[in-house]
């Protein structure tokens, strides 16, 4: 979803989606590529394991650490009736968020690369 977000961020038009207040579990491709070869090459994996960073954030503070690493502001939400009308039923996904974390990951041990979101969005934009 990050990703997505980029372009109206380019243009000055960033900003939170609904209220922000929002949970915002994400994770770098590099660390989930490394989870799921970690998973598949170490036994010890078994069962769910939650493919999140260790450190969810609100939307409102993923919109502005992406505005300050981009040097854009994040001040333009979209409303979430314009959300609901876009995504319909899907929009509670959006709009009400889940803070998910990686507790049998970390217990496992996994090291991840990018643990906050600032440095993963430093390190997507720079490549």
């Amino acid at each position: 979803m990050a990703a997505k977000m980029i372009p109206l961020f380019m243009l000055f038009a960033g900003g939170p989606i609904g209220s922000g207040k929002q949970w915002f579990s994400w994770i770098h491709r590099d660390d989930l590529v490394s989870l799921i070869i970690e998973a598949l090459s170490n036994p010890a994996y078994k069962g769910a394991i939650n493919g999140t960073a260790p450190n969810p954030v609100r939307l409102a503070e993923m919109c502005d650490r992406l505005g300050s690493v981009m040097g854009r502001p994040s001040w333009l939400p979209v409303p979430e009736f314009a959300v609901k009308a876009i995504f319909g039923e899907g929009a509670s996904v959006v709009l009400d968020g889940q803070r998910v974390v990686p507790k049998r990951a970390q217990e496992l041990g996994f090291k991840y690369k990018y643990p906050h979101v600032s440095d993963a969005i430093r390190a997507i934009m720079s490549s």
